[in-house]
């Protein structure tokens, strides 16, 4: 299923009654995987052409939809319209800059205003709980926002209780990450991650709103 056919149906596969089946249910596991893996992928790192065509594929979607499908095909006619170049400036000036970007995309400091305060320490005790631990390759803090969405993904992929999602959101997503969408989609350096903003902030909507009515 491509990313197109597998995100397009989250928001319709939350409100048909056909979402009571098992094999509804499955793929609506995958939307969410999906949806989670694609802002952990644009986040992580500047996105190269494959990645960027992929996403612009998004642009078919019907905008005048639910408000999720909206952001994804905002999210398609951005990507279809920049360049890896203009991306790669936008990502630096936005998460690296000189010194540092304009945004700090990791969850203790916007719980806390610094970086590797105890929100950190207290989600790496939860992450070794589930059975997670940091690549060595990786130089990020595991509260990076990508990092966090990573998690939500592999959560859902292995068949999580959703009650252990809801409580991982709850204790290390819920409270900030609506406001670090918000300041993404209104950086000043933001063009195309704007549409990423909008996405991030209308998808973790979405989501607290379905792993608190389970």
């Amino acid at each position: 299923m491509t990313i197109q056919e597998s995100l397009a149906k989250a928001e319709e596969l939350r409100r048909s009654p056909a979402s009571d089946g098992v094999e509804a249910v499955a793929e609506e596991e995958q939307c969410r995987a999906g949806t989670w893996n694609l802002l952990a992928t644009l986040l992580w790192r500047v996105p190269d052409r494959e990645t960027l065509q992929q996403v612009a594929t998004l642009s078919d979607i019907d905008g005048s939809g639910p408000e999720l499908q909206a952001a994804l095909a905002v999210l398609g006619l951005a990507a279809s319209t920049t360049s890896v170049e203009a991306v790669d400036d936008e990502f630096h000036d936005l998460f690296i800059g000189m010194g540092r970007g304009e945004l700090l995309p990791y969850g203790s400091w916007y719980q806390t205003g610094f970086l590797m305060e105890r929100p950190l320490s207290v989600l790496r005790d939860d992450l070794a709980a589930l059975g997670y631990q940091r690549s060595e390759n990786v130089k990020e803090p595991e509260d990076h926002v990508a990092a966090l969405c990573e998690v939500m993904a592999l959560l859902i992929q292995e068949g999580r209780p959703p009650q252990v999602q809801a409580t991982f959101f709850r204790d290390h997503m819920e409270g900030w990450i609506a406001r670090f969408f918000d300041d993404l989609s209104n950086a000043k350096a933001a063009v195309f991650y704007r549409s990423v903003g909008r996405l991030g902030k209308v998808f973790t909507e979405f989501e607290r709103e379905y792993l608190f009515m389970q």
